[in-house]
């Protein structure tokens, strides 16, 4: 049997843009990326603590060091800039393996959404 499980989570960072006319997606600072383990173009979860809105597009690389949350596209409607997210990622494993597996999570600074 496989499951889904969390494999990544980037908890509360602050909404620095919405574009509504980019083609689609989030774009995340590259630090915040690699500090989560999500790779471009993979699927994430998005959940705004604002409006309760919950949607899901794929990750492109922001620049490093920006603290950069920018929706793209149609997604830019639903978030303002300052609302809350939480992005989540997640992995289909083996049940067996997926009892000791344990996701990347990381806690930016909410104010600049930069590691500290």
């Amino acid at each position: 049997m496989q499951i889904h499980v969390v494999k990544s989570k980037i908890h509360r960072v602050k909404v620095t843009g919405a574009d509504l006319n980019y083609i689609g997606s989030i774009t995340i600072d590259e630090d915040l990326l690699d500090a989560a383990n999500i790779m471009e173009g993979e699927k994430v979860q998005i959940v705004n603590n604002n409006n309760g809105e919950r949607l899901e597009t794929y990750a492109i690389p922001g620049p490093r060091g920006s603290g950069e949350i920018t929706l793209n596209g149609a997604a830019a409607r639903r978030v303002a800039p300052g609302d809350i997210l939480i992005l989540i990622t997640y992995a289909i494993m083996d049940f067996e393996a997926a009892k000791s597996f344990k996701p990347a999570l990381v806690f930016p600074n909410e104010e600049n959404n930069l590691l500290t």
